[in-house]
């Protein structure tokens, strides 16, 4: 690649990450009279498709373990998540969603995604396009980034 190119990338990433990280910030402000935190909700939502070892949660949150095992304890008392013996590795314990986490979670998409399709209504038709277009390219880019 050449300079010229590099400089482009090294800009691009800037502008791609600054949008990430006020989109977080954006999200972690939606539904604030939610019954669960914002990093409870992604903990749930990490853990919905199947279990993950406490290790694996804290690297997906980019937090240490005692962090990461704390959430969980919460989240197991108040009956959204299981810990139960890694069928892979007797030493190690992975979390579940429970049914009830699972409503949880549904319930908070719901009201979440109305909330964001309300600040969408106030895109011109042409930027919903562009966003449109634009979800895969960055579901590529964060999938990359997943376990």
């Amino acid at each position: 690649m050449t300079s010229t190119s590099d400089n482009a990338l090294t800009n691009l990433a800037k502008e791609y990450r600054e949008a990430l990280r006020l989109g977080v910030y954006m999200f972690r402000r939606l539904d604030p009279e939610g019954e669960l935190t914002a990093a409870q909700l992604s903990l749930l939502s990490m853990i919905q498709d199947a279990g993950l070892r406490v290790g694996d949660i804290a690297k997906n949150l980019g937090i240490k373990v005692p962090s990461a095992t704390e959430q969980i304890i919460k989240l197991e008392r108040a009956g959204l998540v299981t810990r139960q013996p890694d069928p892979d590795d007797s030493r190690a314990v992975q979390v579940a969603i429970t049914r009830a986490g699972t409503a949880a979670v549904e319930s908070a998409d719901q009201r979440r995604n109305a909330m964001v399709a309300e600040l969408l209504q106030g895109l011109s038709s042409q930027e919903i396009e562009q966003l449109a277009v634009a979800l895969p390219v960055i579901a590529k880019l964060n999938s990359s980034f997943q376990n």
